[in-house]
């Protein structure tokens, strides 16, 4: 089982997400993390989803996500050449008592903590998924009493960019 990041260019209208996400959900496919936003075009929205699934299956993701009339483009991103980042907020249960230590684990992993109360603290990391897993294990020996991720978002390096323009000639 691999996990793979794919990026779309999409019409942005509405329903457009719901449809993606049937897609999904009528093929028995699993979207693990999703983010949506908007881009340098007003008329596209940009989501990256990430999916799990031997070849095969992601394969077929991309061939039916292709199908969509509103998909514009679609892309595999590669983890090693592309940058992707993740948002993670985390309210651990934290007395007197194991506050330093939890600032510095935030500070190994250079994440703020973003509110202080009696009994928690909220801790906000950005960074490669990987990074935040792995901050999220050493946390894992406090008591987590809340956590949202954003899901992962990616850009390609250097000047390769994706474009519906490249799209059109490629669609089956």
């Amino acid at each position: 089982m691999t996990n793979a990041i794919i990026a779309l260019l999409v019409e942005n209208n509405a329903n457009v997400l719901s449809r993606i996400s049937m897609l999904f959900g009528r093929r028995g496919y699993n979207i693990d993390s999703l983010t949506v936003s908007a881009t340098n075009d007003p008329a596209i929205s940009r989501i990256t989803l990430t999916a799990r699934g031997d070849d095969r299956v992601i394969e077929q993701i991309v061939l039916q996500t292709k199908k969509l009339v509103e998909v514009k483009a679609v892309q595999i991103e590669d983890e090693n050449e592309a940058i992707l980042r993740e948002l993670l907020l985390v309210k651990v249960a934290a007395d007197e008592s194991q506050r330093a230590a939890i600032r510095d684990v935030c500070e190994v992993y250079k994440a703020s903590i973003v509110d202080y109360s009696a009994d928690s603290l909220v801790c906000e990391l950005t960074g490669k998924p990987s990074k935040i897993n792995g901050f999220l294990d050493i946390l894992d020996k406090y008591e987590i009493l809340e956590l949202c991720r954003t899901g992962v978002t990616a850009i390609d390096r250097g000047a390769k960019i994706m474009t519906c323009e490249d799209y059109t000639s490629h669609r089956s």
